[in-house]
């Protein structure tokens, strides 16, 4: 019906208006029964976002139940979430229960997200700018994998976002600009909510045509509705380019205000500033003022017939840009006003909306309500048939098989990122199916992060092949990165959050394509920094990657403070969706290399982040594999104590060597010392948080590993823990059976040196260690 209708233009219009209307007000009222309807238990505010809302339905209801195809996905303005929730609403997929505990336990979240929701919601949004940035991200990853033969081209799907003008000020989405041109970005919309209000202010007039000139820079069509058809027409009428021409040079904050205050304040403006123009006066009689605010309202991005043509006439793959003017607050009693941003209708005038929109009393939450039985048939009858309705629930993607054993490098000395590179290039040589569903990205550093070995292997991805001119000129170089629709290596700028929207969007390959994809990502550690809430929006949304940051910690020595990482482990424990690792040695950098590329297809699993060091140290010889099993679980002894051993050396990562000699220069003294491999905090941490929460969940409480583990010291035993990184990492573990602890790390920012000067300085080196142990038996 929805084929029959596109080609019947009025009725498609017609349709396509009552939805708009209805999108508005479940929309409105989705939040009004959230504040002041259902019960509270707490008398705080629920909030909502009414008057953003209104400013999308039009665009919504144009978009999805016209321009949409089931092969496209779309990131909502966080904001607009109720919209989206209303729609599927409407589509029969979302529950009134969900509806009417908006923002409440297991109901409609604030905003669309992927693993919380229960409607379909292709990405999670909310930290604005991040949730338009993915989309052209997405269509990267598209185009990585119909060159790769995983996707038809004729299966492609525009990734589309709904923007908020207010997020244009975001810069990662600029960012994201300059790396989306140099991939030769398609398939790929963005329309923005260009209703010119912001939380604080309203949009600098001088902005206009500002964002046509940076997005036509790189290489998008941009498509500006500004004008509905009743303007338009208005227009052409006597008077009405004096009107045109006031609209277009008015302020934006005075277009806001006289769009609250209504008919009569335009009228009385209108005739101030341009009424003694000729024919004006004749025209501004023609309308009343209930009328004239129509009109002076009637903005391209609330003009359904206007939209519907902008989406039909962008049907190639060039990325576009759909500026649409609208009115913030539009349709509601609160249109225009600066405050309206976080302001909802009071139940007064809720009720008068109510009365307006002709919805009985009693079928507020009716998918009808106030239509008739034949209106109400032929409309659901249309939803039914639109192509969002077809939408195709996302794969489960065919898990890609991991070798039992991946072979740890050889050497008696290694640094774990010259064995991760090694091991990444073992498997670009092996032929497993593991090594072709490996993606490789960094931002800019694919070099010293020991990714190119693996990318001489495997090549550099670009859509149409381009030659190495220093290979084809026979110019000696390590870099053999021939850039082919092959290639698995996906090169990125120096930009972070470009970096971890990249992984995002790759670790979403599953759920969005049905095809795996196994995401590895290298970043300078301390730099994870610059990209956390990129970072925390792909866990968010439960993305599979493999983060490693390389180098780490004080081992940066010669570059100093602002190079060197301090609460990188913090970041790995805090995380949700991110099990951290830290290994010392090659052979723990393979075991976890396995367990990530399983752990990242589980479906109770997640990505994770390994941290790494180019120091190379000796590495240790083990008699069998007993100690793995221990070392995914988060610790292992690596120097069993003796039982009711009164101290323990305690160390994560690259200080292996340091605690080591520290161990050696105290056996003697400290019976059954013991040393202790901590190879993931977060392990051990997310271990015992379990074991103390279970009585709280009526579970029967089980001993943890770091408890398994220290159980056999003595009951308040001495601990000294050490690591390159915040101490707090590691002196937690105090806590677990209440012994005492004494806490080496970085707290502080580093400096230049050579790192036996800043071990020795900040206190990582063996003798701040045997001094800590010392401090026990003195009883400081």
């Amino acid at each position: 019906m929805a084929d029959m209708l596109a080609q019947d233009r009025p009725s498609l219009i017609t349709a396509l208006e009552q939805l708009d209307t209805r999108l508005r007000w479940l929309s409105s009222w989705l939040i009004h029964n959230a504040n002041h309807l259902r019960p509270k238990t707490d008398n705080m505010k629920v909030g909502g976002h009414q008057a953003s809302c209104a400013s999308m339905t039009a665009i919504m209801s144009a978009l999805y139940f016209h321009a949409l195809r089931p092969q496209d996905k779309v990131a909502v303005k966080p904001h607009a979430g109720p919209v989206l929730h209303a729609i599927h609403y409407l589509l029969g997929q979302q529950s009134l229960d969900k509806m009417q505990r908006f923002r409440g336990l297991g109901g409609v979240q604030s905003y669309p997200s992927r693993t919380k929701d229960s409607i379909p919601v292709d990405f999670s949004t909310g930290s604005v700018g991040l949730g338009v940035a993915v989309t052209a991200f997405s269509s990267l990853v598209q185009d990585y994998l119909i060159a790769h033969g995983q996707v038809r081209e004729e299966d492609a799907g525009r990734m589309i976002a709904l923007m908020g003008d207010a997020e244009l000020d975001e810069g990662n989405i600029y960012e994201c600009l300059i790396e989306g041109y140099k991939h030769d970005l398609r398939n790929c919309w963005w329309i923005v909510d260009y209703n010119r209000q912001s939380l604080d202010a309203t949009t600098a007039d001088r902005m206009f045509r500002r964002f046509d000139d940076i997005f036509e820079t790189c290489g998008w069509r941009v498509v500006t509705l500004k004008f509905g058809k009743l303007q338009q027409a208005a227009f052409k009428r006597p008077g009405g380019k004096s009107i045109e021409e006031w609209i277009d040079s008015c302020p934006n904050a005075d277009y806001a205000a006289l769009t609250y205050q209504g008919g009569t304040a335009w009228r009385e403006r209108l005739m101030a500033d341009i009424g003694s123009n000729s024919n004006v006066k004749k025209l501004l009689d023609s309308y009343d003022d209930v009328a004239l605010a129509a009109l002076m309202t009637n903005l391209g991005g609330h003009c359904i017939e206007s939209l519907v043509e902008a989406f039909d006439g962008a049907q190639d793959d060039r990325p576009t840009l759909f500026i649409a003017y609208t009115v913030k607050g539009f349709g509601l009693p609160l249109a225009g006003h600066k405050d309206n941003h976080s302001g909802m209708m009071n139940p007064g005038q809720m009720e008068q909306f109510r009365a307006t929109l002709g919805v009985p009393e009693g079928q507020e939450w009716d998918r009808w309500g106030g239509l008739g039985d034949n209106a109400a048939t032929q409309l659901q009858a249309f939803v039914d048939a639109s192509p969002i309705a077809r939408k195709r629930a996302e794969s489960v993607a065919e898990p890609v098989p991991v070798p039992t054993t991946l072979r740890a490098p050889d050497g008696a000395e290694q640094s774990t990122q010259a064995a991760f590179g090694r091991i990444l290039l073992d498997l670009a040589k092996s032929g497993e199916p593991l090594a072709d569903r490996i993606v490789t990205t960094a931002p800019d550093v694919t070099q010293t992060t020991n990714l190119g070995a693996f990318v001489n292997q495997r090549g550099l991805f670009r859509r149409q092949e381009l030659a190495d001119v220093f290979h084809k000129a026979k110019i000696p170089s390590a870099q053999k990165w021939a850039q082919h629709a092959a290639g698995q290596h996906i090169e990125l700028g120096i930009a972070e959050n470009n970096f971890f929207i990249m992984l995002a969007s790759l670790g979403l390959a599953a759920p969005h394509f049905g095809t795996r994809l196994l995401p590895v990502g290298t970043v300078y550690d301390p730099f994870i920094s610059r990209g956390l809430d990129a970072l925390n929006y792909g866990c968010y949304q439960d993305a599979r990657f493999l983060l490693v940051g390389t180098p780490s910690g004080l081992t940066l020595a010669a570059e100093g403070g602002a190079h060197q990482s301090i609460n990188t482990p913090l970041i790995g424990m805090g995380q949700p969706g991110l099990t951290y690792f830290e290994p010392a040695y090659a052979d723990e950098v393979t075991a976890m290399m396995a367990f990530a590329f399983d752990h990242m297809q589980q479906p109770d699993g997640g990505s994770v982040y390994l941290r790494l060091s180019t120091l190379s140290i000796p590495q240790v010889t083990r008699e069998d594999d007993g100690w793995k099993a221990d070392a995914l679980k988060g610790a292992y002894w690596l120097r069993k104590p003796s039982q009711g051993a009164e101290l323990a050396i305690v160390f994560t990562g690259v200080v292996a060597p340091q605690a080591l000699a520290a161990w050696e220069q105290l056996a003697e003294d400290v019976p059954g010392l013991g040393l202790l491999n901590v190879t993931s905090p977060d392990l051990l941490h997310r271990d015992w948080s379990a074991r103390r929460a279970a009585r709280w969940a009526d579970r029967s409480p089980t001993p943890c590993h770091a408890e398994t583990l220290l159980s056999a010291l003595a009951p308040g035993a001495g601990l000294v823990t050490v690591l390159d990184g915040a101490p707090g990492a590691l002196s937690w573990l105090g806590g677990v059976t209440g012994m005492k602890v004494s806490p080496l790390g970085t707290d502080r920012f580093g400096q230049t040196g050579s790192l036996p000067d800043l071990y020795r300085t900040y206190r990582l080196d063996s003798d701040a260690i045997v001094e800590a142990a010392a401090e026990f038996f003195l009883g400081n």
